[in-house]
């Protein structure tokens, strides 16, 4: 329980930190000299949510009783149904089949490309510490 909340913290700060930073950069470089703040609400609760599910959700990882396939299924699906109705619902997703497949394609290349890096990390760290076990 200690970690779900320090995680949750931790996601819902770096949400927060996001959607502060993509405000500032669109009032400096986009051509809007004042921002909707309706929008700014949805969209800020919308990065502040999406911070907090992607950092609480890898717990599945930690779980002793499931194997590697299980973790990976239950995150993704996790991650994917909470971030669409997300994503719909704000209207970063336009509800439409083009824009919906598009983004089911870049979502499923982003999930493989960092589920890659992570486990190759996570493998390489375990070759290292066997290694050093051996020595001892």
């Amino acid at each position: 329980m200690k970690t779900f909340l320090f995680r949750s913290m931790i996601g819902i700060f770096f949400g927060a930190f996001l959607a502060v930073i993509f405000t500032n950069l669109v009032v400096l470089f986009g051509e809007k000299d004042m921002i909707d703040g309706q929008m700014f609400l949805k969209n800020s609760l919308g990065s502040i949510f999406c911070g907090w599910f992607f950092t609480v959700s890898p717990l599945y990882f930690e779980n002793p009783n499931l194997r590697l396939a299980q973790q990976t299924g239950l995150h993704f699906l996790t991650v994917i149904i909470l971030y669409f109705i997300l994503a719909f619902g704000i209207g970063w997703v336009p509800f439409e089949w083009s824009s919906f497949l598009s983004a089911i394609v870049l979502f499923i290349g982003f999930y493989l490309i960092f589920w890659t890096s992570f486990y190759l990390y996570f493998r390489n760290q375990a070759k290292k510490l066997n290694e050093e076990l051996d020595l001892l």
